[in-house]
């Protein structure tokens, strides 16, 4: 690799790890990852500037040395000068003052997600648990300190957003375990009394503060119901302008993206018919919702009914998956369920990538709350999305391929990184995964999630919809049951833009296939399509869409 890109690279990294150096922990990686986020707004001012320096030494890079790198360095160098000025710009909105929620997205619900999760099967991996416990009181003061700086500058949160927060922090400190914060180590006696310690002393006040601060300062400034998005904040145009390109690594507007979505909720309710009457001999979308919604044989009984699902679900794609990709993790796909204490404010699943020093493998989460509210026919298209042949063979594979440097995996954009795993959905049905047609509507039903997320993502940040003008929205166009239906909007509310990323990515991942399969024609290899892809990695689309060129070019030569 050329040294100017090494040392651009490592420094990247390096900074990334201080600013998030609970996902340094996560990934097993122990340079960087003490401590806890620093959330000051003088800390995120000198990130700014660091990373707009990255994307000015990115940029001279690519005029000066571009044509001369190999492959692996030119994807890696178009990461680098997209993302440090991405996250610059991101940085930029400031939503710390104003985004309090319990979406994992927020300080108190991401550490409350994360530690639990770290390993211990070290001295020094016990010492920097302890450390961060020590640390969380001031970590929760500076989260206080931004919320009142968002609120002095009428960048306010969302009432229910403060009010969710509230209750998180009751369910914590009502629970003994406080949600799994009160860890322990096999004969480590004396590491178990300092948590408890901790637990019961500093940390326990400091939640109480935190409430406290939230109830008495923050609540009842807080945005409505009626007014949820970020237009409804000064310059909130400007920011979700932002968000959306970050979003998307585009620079498409909210109106043609609300218009693409509205688009393909049409077409998918042709499909809908299809297959209704073939079924069940329905003839019109509402009727097939109804079915659905409704009918009680595709509600699940039981939380261990979910999880063995899920599991059957995960190893059947990765027993077909050889005949359409070379390459292969190394470790197959974890199931486990959402810690009960978060499910409430968690999606219906998500994938959480494994480590690199292999301590925790990657792994799918289901949200087990109220099974029976939960529907069957949407599972076999979440796990394939999120496991296989999804998030764990994108994330897993990128992280193994030899050579590598860890920016290549750190920085993931998300239009990419989410197109993926909406592109894993259609292919398994090219892979015969899904069990039968009723499966199929569930992949329709979550294709129209993801479109309806185009709308109502622009329609709350970009149009000022009300809360329930989304909610109500998804209910007339998605067939998910009203407690997801719910959760989701909320998490658009609380994450601009990010909802975004999933249809927009995966339209171009099929775009460039298309390219490929016209330019190439018999010599089109679809295992070597999505080889290229995943090692590749989650680059930005623009990104992408120019390493699936040369991989042509390569391949008619």
């Amino acid at each position: 690799m050329n040294e100017d890109l090494n040392t651009l690279a490592n420094e990247m990294v390096a900074l990334r790890f201080r600013q998030e150096p609970l996902e340094a922990a996560l990934l097993g990686i122990e340079e960087g990852s003490s401590g806890l986020a620093p959330l000051s707004r003088t800390e995120e001012d000198a990130a700014i500037v660091s990373y707009h320096g990255f994307a000015a030494r990115a940029r001279a890079l690519q005029s000066d040395i571009g044509d001369a790198l190999a492959e692996r360095d030119v994807v890696l160098l178009d990461n680098l000068a997209y993302s440090a000025d991405a996250i610059a710009r991101q940085l930029g909105v400031r939503q710390m003052d104003f985004t309090i929620t319990d979406f994992f997205n927020s300080p108190l619900s991401g550490v409350v997600t994360v530690l639990p999760q770290l390993p211990l099967d070290t001295a020094a991996r016990r010492d920097q648990y302890i450390e961060r416990l020590t640390l969380l009181p001031r970590y929760l003061a500076e989260a206080g300190e931004r919320h009142r700086e968002g609120v002095a500058a009428g960048r306010t949160p969302t009432r229910r957003g403060v009010d969710n927060t509230v209750t998180l922090i009751d369910r914590v400190l009502g629970d003994p375990d406080l949600v799994g914060l009160r860890r322990r180590a096999e004969d480590d006696d004396a590491f178990g009394a300092a948590v408890d310690d901790l637990l019961d002393g500093v940390v326990s006040d400091a939640l109480r503060q935190y409430r406290h601060v939230l109830t008495s300062e923050i609540l009842e400034l807080g945005r409505d119901d009626e007014h949820p998005g970020l237009c409804w904040l000064p310059d909130g145009e400007a920011l979700y302008d932002t968000m959306v390109q970050v979003s998307t690594s585009t620079t498409r507007s909210p109106r043609d993206l609300h218009a693409t979505g509205l688009a393909i909720i049409e077409q998918l309710n042709q499909d809908y018919v299809t297959l209704g009457e073939r079924l069940w001999g329905l003839t019109d979308v509402a009727s097939v919702h109804d079915r659905l919604r409704n009918d009680p044989a595709l509600r699940y009984e039981s939380e261990e009914e979910m999880v063995a699902k899920a599991t059957e679900m995960v190893r059947r794609a990765e027993a077909e998956a050889p005949k359409w990709f070379g390459l292969l993790p190394s470790t197959a796909c974890a199931i486990e369920e959402v810690p009960l204490a978060l499910a409430a404010g968690s999606a219906p699943a998500y994938y959480q990538t494994g480590a690199f020093d292999g301590s925790r493998v990657g792994t799918y989460f289901i949200n087990t709350l109220k099974p029976e509210e939960r529907f069957r026919h949407l599972a076999e298209a979440i796990a394939f999305h999120e496991a296989v042949p999804g998030h764990h063979f994108q994330l897993t594979i990128i992280q193994e391929v030899e050579g590598n440097h860890l920016a290549h995996s750190l920085f993931m954009d998300v239009a990419n990184a989410e197109g993926w795993g909406l592109y894993a959905e259609r292919l398994a049905d090219e892979m015969g995964l899904y069990s039968d047609d009723v499966a199929r509507l569930g992949m329709l039903s979550t294709d129209a999630w993801r479109a309806a997320r185009l709308v109502v993502d622009t329609g709350l940040h970009g149009m000022g919809w009300s809360r329930q003008q989304a909610i109500d929205f998804m209910v007339a166009n998605v067939p998910m049951p009203l407690v997801e239906v719910v959760a989701e909007v909320d998490r658009y509310i609380a994450m601009p833009g990010q909802a975004l990323s999933y249809m927009v990515g995966r339209l171009e991942i099929e775009s460039c296939r298309r390219y490929a399969t016209d330019v190439l024609g018999d010599r089109f290899d679809v295992r070597a399509f999505h080889d290229v892809v995943l090692t590749t990695g989650p680059v930005p689309l623009p990104a992408l869409r120019a390493a699936i060129e040369r991989w042509v070019a390569r391949e008619l030569s």
